[in-house]
């Protein structure tokens, strides 16, 4: 089920109240990510939100807006600002993030599954669904949802193209595929263009 822009309420809903009052040490704002060193009493979270994005599509865009939100919110949010090295594995530092957030976001846009980065944080976030039901929201940014759940249109030739790379790791992209079609089934918001 694919909700409208304004259904994105419904993600602020799910959080409950912001967790600034839990929060011991409150971390600097430098950027609208968190130091790792935040702790939070009595919950195993750190963060409330995990943003998974393509940021070459949404960093300076929508994700940059939709993070100031929920920060001016008091809903603490991981979203990484780093740049990543093509070829790199994804971290230790996004796996534990992925762990302590109360909730995901997969922002799914154009290039999102040409980053092998990106599909293996989607993946990571899928496992956890599947092992805690964890809350996952994915938000469609001028992609087709139906797009992201059959891996066809603007991923068509990402999916190719990874197949072709990991000819000898076929089950990664089957995993990929999985995880893709299972996240962009969850109910969500389409924010394309119309």
């Amino acid at each position: 089920m694919v909700k409208s822009k304004s259904g994105l309420k419904c993600c602020w809903d799910c959080l409950g109240s912001p967790s600034s009052s839990s929060i011991i040490n409150s971390p600097r704002h430098t950027s609208s990510s968190y130091d790792s060193s935040l702790t939070i009493q009595n919950q195993d979270h750190i963060y409330d939100v995990f943003i998974s994005f393509r940021g070459s599509d949404t960093r300076n865009s929508f994700v940059d807006h939709l993070s100031s939100h929920l920060l001016r919110k008091g809903i603490f949010v991981f979203k990484d600002d780093h740049k990543l090295h093509k070829g790199k594995s994804i971290s230790t530092q996004l796996l534990q993030a992925i762990q302590h957030s109360r909730l995901s976001i997969i922002v799914f846009s154009k290039n999102y599954a040409s980053s092998t980065w990106c599909l293996d944080e989607m993946a990571a976030i899928a496992s956890r669904k599947q092992l805690s039901n964890h809350p996952v929201f994915p938000i469609f940014y001028d992609v087709d949802p139906s797009h992201a759940r059959h891996q066809n249109g603007v991923y068509a030739n990402d999916f190719l193209s990874h197949r072709s790379k990991f000819r000898k790791d076929q089950d990664k992209v089957r995993g990929w595929e999985r995880a893709m079609t299972d996240l962009a089934n969850s109910a969500g918001w389409d924010v394309r263009n119309k």
